[in-house]
């Protein structure tokens, strides 16, 4: 056998492992609400390739590659055990059960690893948290998508109706098409229909009602049988707390802005501060998408190394908010066209890590330039640090925190030498280090920042909104602090 064949045929027989791995993902999370991840990525309702890439993207941080042959088995002990709703990591079994030396067997290992989330221990299932959308853009479509795809066993967050403005006729199919179509983010995955009679667009049997409104206070949810719902607003119209108070309608418990909150409303950038929400806040913001991006690489570097200053310049791609061809605006530069310029803009992005890290007492300076690419933006994060260090210590603190750290489902991490924008289009974390581009030079450290500004963003918002429901399970094994 040449080694062709020999390449061919492993890749046949860890498909074949991959594609038995799909139905016990599938029920665990169907039946017990448990979401099987690999390295932070979740498993659930992926491929056989997206499955195999997934274990081989491993070696971009890990160093090696993961087979499928070494998480089987912990898959199909997970099987075996009387678990509740919680988030299992088998990257991270598999790998701190090769530096356990006590001889246990794969299945009693992990019985200990999850012990928190199986029998007396389990937390019990929640009921379904109804969602609505104020707001159906590039955020709104992309927050549906995951709702949607989280919709899980129904125990979870439930997209119960989206709130828009009347737009004529066809209104209903055309955001019915908008929502299975997006020329940057790929073809919906599911099947999507639509009820005009009864203003619903159902997607993967989730029965989404479709509200006409030009001002919340028109909104009465509970005529919609929507009770105690989280409010996502995606429009930014009002970021201040008596503007998003206009939300808290009949059938409204919460409102969660999708923009940097101003004055009172806290700002909440999850895995850095979302403990900090109190159990009866009612309105709270996301932040924005740069904010997202830097507080959490900035909270790293802060607690190993300590930050005396800092200057974040984003290269961002360009939004609705500027105009395709040159026109009036009421910013001085967003009326150029967008397609065809870089446009040097502002961020509130810098001020906003006050909000999010009011630990941190360096002064945090920052701008941006938008440019002609529509999706995904890049932060240089340019950090005087309180002691001298060296880049390859960067790099591992940097790749280890994105491996086991709280911070895990925040940073990514990538080695690959040809990484360019186009390739973190669908990342889900809030950025991504790129080990390649970092400098480091005694206690100066510039480090580059790769983020999907619309779908890492989303990502960070959903995971709020699932904390604030209540349906944030844990994660097991549990992230060294």
């Amino acid at each position: 056998m040449t080694v062709n064949d020999d390449s061919f045929t492993n890749w046949k027989n860890r498909e074949e492992i991959a594609e038995s791995m799909i139905p016990m993902i599938g029920k665990l999370h169907r039946e017990r609400d448990v979401t099987v991840l690999l390295h932070s990525r979740s498993l659930v309702n992926k491929s056989v390739v997206s499955i195999l890439k997934t274990h081989r993207f491993a070696r971009q941080i890990a160093g090696a590659e993961l087979s499928v042959t070494e998480t089987l088995p912990f898959v199909q002990a997970l099987t075996t055990l009387d678990l509740g709703p919680s988030q299992i990591d088998i990257g991270m079994l598999a790998a701190t059960y090769k530096d356990d030396a006590r001889g246990l067997s794969v299945a009693e290992f992990t019985a200990e690893a999850v012990a928190g989330a199986t029998g007396a221990n389990k937390i019990d299932r929640r009921e379904p948290r109804d969602v609505v959308l104020y707001g159906f853009g590039r955020i709104g479509r992309l927050v549906a998508r995951l709702l949607i795809e989280k919709a899980g066993s129904g125990n979870g967050l439930r997209l119960r109706a989206i709130v828009v403005r009347g737009g004529g006729d066809q209104d209903l199919v055309k955001r019915a098409s908008l929502l299975r179509r997006d020329s940057v983010h790929g073809q919906f995955q599911g099947t999507i229909t639509v009820d005009e009679d009864n203003s619903t667009i159902v997607a993967n049997g989730n029965a989404i009602k479709v509200i006409h409104a030009d001002d919340p206070t028109q909104v009465d949810y509970t005529a919609y049988g929507i009770k105690n719902a989280i409010l996502i607003d995606n429009t930014g119209k009002w970021r201040d707390r008596e503007g998003l108070s206009k939300h808290l309608r009949p059938g409204i418990d919460k409102v969660v802005l999708t923009a940097p909150g101003k004055g009172d409303v806290p700002n909440i950038v999850h895995g850095v501060n979302h403990d900090t929400i109190k159990p009866d806040e009612q309105i709270l913001s996301c932040a924005s998408c740069t904010t997202n991006a830097i507080v959490p690489p900035l909270k790293a570097m802060a607690d190993e190394y300590g930050v005396l200053r800092g200057h974040v310049e984003t290269v961002h791609s360009f939004t609705n908010d500027q105009n395709l061809l040159d026109n009036y605006h009421k910013s001085d530069r967003r009326g150029r066209s967008a397609p065809l310029n870089m446009v040097i803009t502002e961020t509130g992005a810098a001020s906003a890590v006050a909000k999010a890290l009011p630990d941190l007492k360096a002064k945090i300076t920052g701008s941006s330039i938008r440019v002609p690419v529509p999706d995904v933006s890049i932060a240089i994060l340019n950090l005087q640090l309180a002691r001298e260090t060296t880049r390859e210590d960067v790099l591992d603190h940097l790749r280890e925190v994105s491996l086991t750290s709280p911070l895990k489902r925040q940073i990514d991490f990538i080695s690959a030498p040809d990484a360019v924008s186009s390739d973190f289009i669908g990342s889900r974390h809030a950025s991504i280090v790129d080990a390649g581009a970092l400098k480091v030079e005694g206690d100066n450290a510039i480090l580059y920042l790769w983020y999907d500004n619309e779908f890492g963003y989303s990502c960070q918002v959903v995971r709020v909104v699932q904390h604030v429901s209540g349906v944030e399970y844990p994660t097991y094994p549990s992230p060294t602090v």
